[in-house]
C-alpha cells in the first residue's frame, strides 16, 4: 500500500502526517472527553480590577483579550460591587471575592457576595489569605502567624455558617484559606471537615469549606529554576510536588507535621488554587514564562484543579516589582504570555455547554513522562485534542498519535505561534511531530 506523507517544518517543531497509515492500532484506548467551556471557565487570575492603580476599562479590555474567566479578588481590593457587576456584565468572567489578608469583616464579605450572587456575577466565597503572613485579630484575639491558629479557625467556621444559612449564598462554594500548611497549632485547617480521631483543637464536625485551596506557585525556594515537568510536578496532589502544594496544606502539614488527608483521599479532594505563577527573570524569560503559563493552566485542570488563578493579570501600583509575575505590564501593554493565552483560548472558544461528552479511540505512541493530554469537546460537538511538553531543559520528544478512524477534517493549532491553524489536513489517521515545551492542539471533525 502507498502513503502520502506531508511535511511541515516550523522553527521549534516539524510535523509528519500520514493520513492512512495502517500502523499498529494495539494501544488505542477510548478516552472520555471533558467539555471545551469547563476547562475554559477554570482560568483565573488575580486581580484588583479598580484597586491599586488598575482601571476598571484596563480590566475589561484585559479579559476580553486573555479569554480569562474569572478574578479573584477581595476587601482589602476595595473594589465597589457595581464596578465588579459591570465587569461581569461587559466580560461574563465571574468574582471569587475573599477576605483575603487579614480580612475578618463577615458581615461586608455577606452583604456585597449577596449582590454580586442576585447580579449572576459571583464565582465563590475565600477566606483568608497567607494567614502565616498576614495575620488576623478575631473576637479579641490576634491569629496567624506565630500565634494560635484557632482565631483563624473560627473565623473560617463563622464565615462558612454565614454563608450556607443565607438563603442567598447558600448555594455558592466556599474556598478554604490559603497555607493550612503553615498552622503553629492543630486547629484543623487542613480539613474541609474535621473527621473523626483527627486530633484537632476544634472539634469534631467542625466544617470549614466546600474546597481545598492552595497557593502552589510552579517555583519554590527548595526548588528554583527551570525544571522539565514543572507545572505538572506543581499540580501534583501527592508528596512528590516539589513545591507548596495539597499534600503539604492537606496531607502532612509543611510547617508542624500535622496529619490530614490520606494519599488517596487527596487524589479526589476538591480543589483550587488561587495564587499561582512565576516571575520572569533571569532563566525565566518572557517567553519561557508565557510557554509555562499555557503548560499551566493545562496541567492544573488535568491533575483535578478545578480552577486556577495566576497571580497577577496587572502590576499593583504600589508593587512596582511585581509586574515580573503579571500578564500585563503597568501601562496595560500585554506581554507575551497575554498574547499566548489569547490564542489559546481563541482556539478552544466556547460558550455553549455540552452535557454529556463523547469519547474517542486513540493512542500517543513514543511518549516520555513529559508529554501530557487533555481531551476536550466543544458544545458543536468537535473534538479537540490538546498535548503539551513540559521540556525545559533542551530536549524535545517525537510522538505519533494514532486515531481509531480516518477523519475527514484535521486541524492543527498551535498557540505559540497564533489562533489560527498552522496545518490543515484530509482523510487523516495519525499524525507525527516534535514536542517541546509548549501546547500543540488537534482539532478532529
Amino acid at each position: 500500500m502507498k502513503y502520502l506523507v506531508f511535511l511541515f517544518v516550523f522553527t521549534s517543531f516539524s510535523f509528519l502526517f500520514c493520513p492512512k497509515s495502517q500502523s499498529q492500532n494495539a494501544e488505542i484506548k477510548q478516552v472520555q472527553a471533558v467539555g471545551a467551556s469547563e476547562f475554559l471557565n477554570s482560568i483565573g487570575v488575580c486581580s484588583s480590577i479598580t484597586g491599586r492603580g488598575e482601571t476598571l476599562q484596563g480590566t475589561i479590555d484585559a479579559l476580553e483579550y486573555t479569554g480569562i474567566r474569572f478574578i479573584r479578588c477581595g476587601l482589602e481590593d476595595d473594589i465597589s460591587t457595581a464596578d465588579m457587576i459591570e465587569l461581569h456584565r461587559k466580560t461574563g468572567a465571574k468574582i471569587v471575592y475573599g477576605l483575603l489578608s487579614g480580612g475578618t469583616d463577615i458581615d461586608r464579605l455577606i452583604r456585597e457576595a449577596r449582590e454580586l450572587t442576585e447580579a449572576g456575577a459571583l464565582l465563590a466565597i475565600e477566606g483568608n489569605n497567607e494567614p502565616n503572613n498576614w495575620g488576623v485579630a478575631y473576637q479579641g484575639e490576634k491569629g496567624g502567624e506565630n500565634h494560635s491558629w484557632l482565631p483563624v479557625a473560627r473565623l473560617q467556621r463563622d464565615l462558612y455558617k454565614s454563608v450556607k444559612s443565607d438563603p442567598v449564598l447558600k448555594n455558592i462554594p466556599v474556598w478554604n484559606i490559603s497555607e493550612s500548611g503553615a498552622q503553629t497549632d492543630n486547629a484543623g485547617l487542613q480539613f474541609l471537615i474535621i473527621p473523626e480521631n483527627a486530633g484537632t483543637l476544634m472539634p469534631v464536625g467542625t466544617q470549614y469549606a466546600d474546597f481545598a485551596n492552595c497557593h502552589n506557585y510552579i517555583t519554590h525556594p527548595s526548588w528554583s529554576g527551570l525544571h522539565d515537568n514543572q507545572t505538572w510536578l506543581s499540580a501534583a496532589p501527592g508528596p512528590e510536588c516539589p513545591v507548596d502544594g495539597l499534600h503539604g496544606n492537606y496531607g502532612k502539614t509543611w510547617g508542624k507535621g500535622f496529619d490530614g488527608y490520606s494519599e488517596k483521599e487527596l487524589q479526589d479532594l476538591p480543589r483550587v488554587t488561587t495564587e499561582t505563577g512565576i516571575a520572569a527573570k533571569g532563566e525565566i524569560t518572557e517567553e519561557i514564562q508565557a510557554r509555562l503559563f499555557l503548560n499551566l493552566y493545562l496541567s492544573q485542570f488535568k491533575r483535578g484543579w478545578s480552577y486556577t488563578s495566576v497571580y497577577l493579570l496587572r502590576t499593583r501600583s504600589n508593587e512596582p516589582a511585581h509586574e515580573s509575575y503579571a500578564f500585563y505590564k503597568m501601562d496595560y501593554s500585554p506581554k507575551q504570555a497575554a498574547h499566548y493565552l489569547h490564542n489559546l483560548t481563541t482556539i478552544l472558544e466556547d460558550n455553549g455547554t455540552i452535557s454529556k461528552p463523547g469519547k474517542l479511540r486513540f493512542s500517543i505512541k513514543n511518549r516520555s513522562e513529559t508529554v501530557h493530554d487533555l481531551l476536550l469537546q466543544k458544545s458543536n460537538g468537535k473534538f479537540f485534542l490538546v498535548l503539551w511538553g513540559e521540556w525545559f531543559t533542551g530536549g524535545t520528544d517525537k510522538i505519533t498519535v494514532q486515531l481509531d478512524r480516518i477523519f475527514s477534517s484535521v486541524k492543527i493549532y498551535d498557540p505559540t505561534h497564533g489562533e489560527s491553524p498552522v496545518m490543515r489536513l484530509s482523510e487523516a489517521r495519525e499524525i507525527t511531530f516534535f514536542l517541546s515545551n509548549h501546547p500543540l492542539i488537534i482539532e478532529l471533525q
